[in-house]
């Protein structure tokens, strides 16, 4: 009898298969759930934070980046993401603003999905209006950027060699850069993206003289019809050494000598500089804004007429330019475009 306890006790004693399979099984249970926790349960900042990696930046490096930002809850559990999805992470800056699965944070820089700010170049914008608009979305200073646009004329050199600055050559149109993104990096997307364009255009000759006067058909109308024409006026004038009058080139000038008032006087009209079209005959000097792809292809090729004047319609009341082939018929829209003007309540 004896014999047979003993046997018993140690039947009892041990925790037995079944209990070994159940402590497994809870393990288990605990180790998905904590997977899930740093896996799949969003953390993140509830407000803007951003994070700079660097290029040539580690995993390891990253992911205390992460977690010393807040974005991720631990460093070793992004080391093991990028181990499991062997994938290659990106340099830039990203941005964070809500909590987010680990997955999502690790995907973002895998697919280099960096934060840029998007900056808007509308056609006819000077140096000056994209300087300002630089600085309004706060990518640097509009000084330093008039700076760097006049130390980069190398950009152009081969197709404008007499270029000041990068005046015309700043294509019009919507980028994204980085909020860190400088100057010269601006600038070399912007004159890629003219040469792009250039090379639609089959523009390779008298790349100067076209570009500066698609710039002064820009700024005279918005209307694209009406492109050609303007620039028709311009090529007649031009031909027969009458001065272009036209007064956005004026005002370019007064803009170089920081002298524009915000209204064009009489006696702007008489100042003495390159781009007074008035007391100058023949194209101003450059480019007085970046023309985009209608104005440049009224400069190729501008329209046969006998037109030599005309008033803009950016100034009429009806949106509409009038030209004319003489001075008496021009006499006449200008005294209709002042009657439109005070119908219209002004003066």
């Amino acid at each position: 009898m004896a014999t047979r306890r003993n046997r018993s006790n140690r039947k009892k004693s041990g925790p037995g298969a079944a209990g070994i399979l159940l402590t497994l099984l809870i393990l288990a249970f605990i180790g998905a759930v904590a997977a899930a926790w740093v896996f799949y349960l969003p953390f993140g900042p509830a407000g803007e934070t951003f994070v700079e990696v660097a290029p040539g930046s580690s995993t390891t490096r990253i992911a205390k980046q992460l977690e010393s930002a807040g974005i991720v809850r631990s460093q070793f559990a992004f080391d093991a993401m990028r181990w499991i999805r062997r994938g290659k992470l990106k340099a830039g800056e990203y941005r964070f603003d809500h909590p987010a699965p680990l997955a999502e944070v690790y995907d973002r820089i895998a697919r280099g999905d960096v934060y840029t700010v998007a900056v808007t170049v509308p056609e006819g914008a000077s140096i000056f209006d994209i300087a300002t608009r630089l600085e309004q979305a706060g990518i640097g200073t509009r000084e330093g950027f008039l700076r760097e646009q006049s130390r980069q004329t190398s950009l152009i050199a081969d197709l404008d060699p007499q270029a000041k600055s990068l005046e015309g050559y700043l294509f019009p149109d919507t980028y994204r850069f980085p909020r860190k993104a400088n100057p010269a990096q601006i600038t070399i997307a912007m004159v890629k993206r003219f040469r792009q364009m250039a090379e639609q255009l089959g523009l390779k000759e008298n790349v100067h003289s076209v570009v500066t006067m698609a710039s002064l058909v820009e700024r005279e109308t918005a209307v694209d019809a009406e492109r050609p024409l303007v620039a028709s006026v311009f090529q007649n004038r031009l031909s027969r050494s009458m001065p272009l009058m036209t007064d956005p080139s004026v005002i370019y000038g007064l803009q170089l000598r920081n002298q524009w008032r915000g209204t064009i006087h009489e006696s702007d009209l008489k100042l003495d500089t390159p781009y007074n079209t008035y007391l100058h005959a023949g194209l101003p000097p450059g480019p007085i804004a970046n023309p985009g792809l209608p104005a440049l292809r009224a400069a190729i090729a501008p329209a046969q007429t006998n037109f030599f004047y005309f008033v803009a319609a950016g100034a009429d009341p009806q949106g509409k330019s009038r030209f004319s082939a003489t001075i008496e018929e021009h006499a006449r829209d200008v005294s209709e475009y002042r009657h439109a003007v005070k119908e219209a309540g002004g003066r």
